[in-house]
């Protein structure tokens, strides 16, 4: 009976320790590795530059894009009328990524479950897009980063927020939400949420894929913000 109690203490000390040690790695590199630039060495253009918006609440963030473009008309796949926007305002696009139970379950963070939650931290669901029609983001009360960037460097964005919605017979498929507000809608994704790729991670992608400046890894929303001013 000794014998057995004193495997069960150790045992519980070494999960305790376990649970207490495994997040200490994950913190340390969450607000060290968005220090190590990535593309730093690319310029802004001086001449035919895009400006695009990297937008946060604090906690997530989207890329903002203008709406119409002559790289890229997303209001023919976004329709105004699809979003009941009646105005010539919102002229600007914001798409994220998340865990899709997180986007469509926790309008507020008051309604955020522990389900929710630990579903999301561990890939065990799947995940949206979000798309919003925005006015000038420079006007919103969100915080909002303007990055200039080349004619090529948006080429390879459009690319690679394309790629992030799933398909269904070669058109991106809506989710049956009604959304947060008249502007917003959710769509189906591709990829899996996790504790390693957040929503922030997906932004910090996109930029690394584009050839824009950021951080190595950017897993919380103030480390992306930091990393690209």
């Amino acid at each position: 009976m000794k014998t057995f109690l004193i495997q069960t203490k150790r045992i519980c000390i070494r999960v305790s320790l376990f649970i207490i040690l495994i997040p200490c790695p994950y913190f340390l590199c969450a607000f060290s590795l968005p220090a190590i630039p990535v593309n730093y060495q690319n310029n802004p253009p001086k001449t035919d530059s895009v400006s695009v918006f990297v937008v946060s609440n604090g906690v997530h963030t989207d890329i903002a894009l203008p709406s119409k473009h002559q790289l890229k008309n997303w209001e023919e796949i976004f329709s105004k009328d699809t979003f009941n926007i009646k105005d010539s305002i919102h002229n600007y696009i914001a798409f994220g990524w998340g865990d899709k139970g997180f986007y469509l379950n926790t309008p507020e963070w008051s309604d955020l479950k522990f389900s929710t939650a630990f579903k999301a931290a561990f890939g065990l669901g799947g995940t949206a897009m979000h798309v919003r029609y925005l006015k000038e983001p420079t006007k919103i009360s969100e915080k909002i980063i303007r990055l200039n960037i080349s004619v090529e460097q948006y080429k390879k964005l459009i690319d690679y927020i394309e790629k992030s919605f799933c398909l269904t017979e070669g058109c991106i498929t809506k989710i049956n939400h009604p959304g947060y507000g008249n502007f917003d809608l959710f769509y189906e994704a591709k990829g899996k949420y996790s504790l390693l790729k957040t929503c922030n991670v997906w932004t910090n992608k996109a930029l690394k894929y584009s050839d824009i400046k950021t951080g190595l890894w950017t897993p919380f929303a103030s480390g992306l913000m930091s990393s690209i001013k």
